[in-house]
């Protein structure tokens, strides 16, 4: 059995496959996408932690903001920011992962910004199925999305939807650290009620210099009285990049549609494909 989180459907379509699962037969290269010696050579172990759940806040009409406190006074996790954990689904042998939306300085919690899917087994629940206080097993650190320090270029953010978790963790850890890079973050949403954390990224500004927060509306309607960009986030960057990007890196959080479509745009504008790191959220569908 595998989780879909591994190998999702749309990959298993393209003809990609899980090592792990599969036998060679003959001789063969293997080629690392992204490979960053830092992540091998710093690997953090995986472990498995024991939490109460302290808060469950509604940021929207369908995204919550879920608090695990972490029960061992003496034990934290250790991540980077970008980096995911395991959540056990209460009563099931199954887990989700999520993306943490805090930062490694505040390792004696975890934070998720998740999105709730009609009838999903874990995000269904935190609509009155988790309670504050229950407990909860996390595993992790897992994946190798995060900040690639060995450059002071500047940086590109796009996020959808709960794709703010991992990028609010690493733009909050560059604040903390002191890392002082020109970061233009583009968020695109629906309409405004699908907006979150207005106030919070407007102060983020103010803590880190050179930082520009761009939200945009793909269907603003009147009601929303919107007067910021518009239009799908492809768009947007087609509007608000100038060509010639060649030192620049981006960072992609949030739906595979969404960034299948952003890249040949960021590689339009002169950003090489090797400096393009990207996170898929997908929504899981049956343990295989």
């Amino acid at each position: 059995k595998y989780s879909t989180f591994a190998l999702p459907e749309y990959e298993s379509e393209e003809g990609y496959v899980l090592l792990c699962r599969s036998h060679a037969y003959s001789d063969l290269e293997i080629e690392l996408i992204n490979y960053d010696e830092d992540i091998i050579r710093l690997g953090i172990p995986i472990e498995s932690f024991r939490t109460t759940v302290e808060a469950i806040e509604p940021l929207t009409h369908d995204i919550k903001h879920l608090v695990l406190k972490i029960a061992d006074l003496e034990k934290r996790m250790k991540f980077n920011a970008g980096q995911y954990a395991s959540l056990r689904i209460p009563g099931s042998e199954e887990y989700r992962a999520y993306s943490m939306a805090n930062t490694p300085l505040t390792n004696d919690r975890l934070e998720f910004i998740i999105k709730v899917f009609p009838g999903g087994l874990f995000s269904g629940l935190l609509d009155g199925g988790i309670t504050v206080g229950q407990e909860m097993e996390a595993k992790g650190p897992y994946g190798v999305f995060r900040l690639h320090e060995k450059s002071d270029s500047d940086i590109i953010c796009i996020g959808g939807g709960s794709g703010m978790a991992p990028l609010w963790s690493l733009l909050n850890n560059m604040a903390e650290r002191g890392i002082r890079r020109k970061t233009t973050y583009f968020y695109g949403a629906r309409t405004r009620k699908d907006l979150f954390y207005l106030d919070i990224l407007q102060q983020l500004e103010e803590r880190l210099p050179g930082f520009r927060f761009v939200p945009a509306l793909s269907m603003a309607t009147p009601e929303d009285e919107w007067d910021g960009e518009t239009g799908l986030i492809t768009e947007v960057l087609e509007r608000n990049l100038a060509a010639g990007q060649t030192k620049t890196q981006a960072y992609l959080c949030g739906p595979p549609p969404m960034i299948d479509a952003a890249i040949p745009v960021l590689v339009r504008k002169g950003i090489s494909e090797d400096r393009i790191f990207f996170d898929k959220f997908t929504s899981t569908g049956k343990v295989e």
